[in-house]
């Protein structure tokens, strides 16, 4: 099974969450920046706010689509210990002080004339376009708790068996219609997975 592209991916998502159909007391929030296309089609079908999380992946060095952790606002940092117990310190330092550098250019980009996010009092959907190692989304849970929201439900549209299974002891609700023990990549999941630039996510929070 795949989905068309993430718009697709968006309504799958939408038509299991139609439990927070116009609440008042919640908020859809899309990971920056493949997350916020689906987030986007989740919001207007559910009829909820929309707005970002910028959570960076700490990529091993050699292999930058595995994760050895991740970073969020706040100072918020999650190491997955399977994968950064392997590494040396000096290894992975360089890419903590890239990705929190970038981490904070993308939030000033991303929030400017929107204020700090607060999530004090909400139900905070964190919807991402896949889970591949989980570590993005366990960082994003952290912060969005951080932040103050009284519970925090974790959608995607597909994600690995063994990461979904884990965020299921740490999110109040975990989303993933399509899981996979034989995962691979998110992208084998999308006949259109084109790369997400910031252009894009600016326009669908102004529209949003």
């Amino acid at each position: 099974m795949s989905y068309r592209n993430r718009l697709e991916a968006g309504a799958a998502l939408a038509d299991r969450l139609t439990h927070y159909t116009g609440r008042t007391d919640a908020i859809v929030l899309g990971l920056v920046r493949g997350g916020v296309p689906v987030a986007a089609e989740v919001a207007h079908r559910l009829r909820l706010p929309l707005d970002v999380l910028v959570v960076r992946k700490l990529g091993v060095p050699w292999a930058p689509e595995v994760a050895f952790g991740a970073v969020g606002p706040g100072g918020v940092q999650v190491l997955n210990e399977e994968i950064s117990t392997r590494l040396e310190p000096d290894e992975m330092a360089p890419v903590i002080r890239h990705e929190n550098h970038e981490l904070t250019r993308r939030e000033r980009l991303f929030r400017l004339g929107r204020g700090e996010l607060d999530l004090t009092g909400l139900v905070a959907i964190v919807v991402d376009d896949g889970l591949a190692t989980g570590a993005t989304a366990q960082a994003a849970v952290a912060v969005a708790r951080a932040i103050g929201a009284t519970s925090v439900v974790l959608a995607a549209p597909v994600g690995a068996a063994a990461a979904v299974d884990r965020l299921r002891h740490l999110a109040d609700e975990v989303v993933c219609p399509l899981t996979a023990v034989d995962f691979g990549s998110v992208s084998r999941y999308y006949d259109d997975f084109r790369q997400i630039g910031d252009a894009e996510v600016s326009r669908l929070l102004s529209a949003a």
